[in-house]
């Protein structure tokens, strides 16, 4: 998605599991949201690395910085919920 300016301002947000199939079920939970809420002033990624999930937030300023690691934040905790609710 085109943006208006740089996104200088930037977080990693990284969670562990105890296993790859729990990391994989969320970073594929949430990374169906990369594109889709990213703006003019923030934008995501989401990988995974084995146990690992990283979620990258860049943003115009502090405002939309931590705006964006709030959002990434809940969808990851809601992925993980969902999963505890269904095992």
């Amino acid at each position: 998605m085109a943006h208006d300016g740089p996104r200088p301002n930037r977080a990693l947000l990284r969670f562990e599991y105890d296993d790859e199939r729990r990391a994989r079920i969320v970073e594929r939970s949430v990374g169906v949201e990369v594109g889709e809420i990213d703006d003019a002033r923030s934008a995501a990624t989401v990988e995974r690395d084995g146990r690992s999930v990283a979620v990258r937030v860049s943003a115009a300023d502090l405002v939309a910085l931590r705006a964006g690691v709030n959002s990434w934040t809940r969808m990851v905790s809601v992925a993980e919920r969902t999963i505890d609710a269904a095992e």
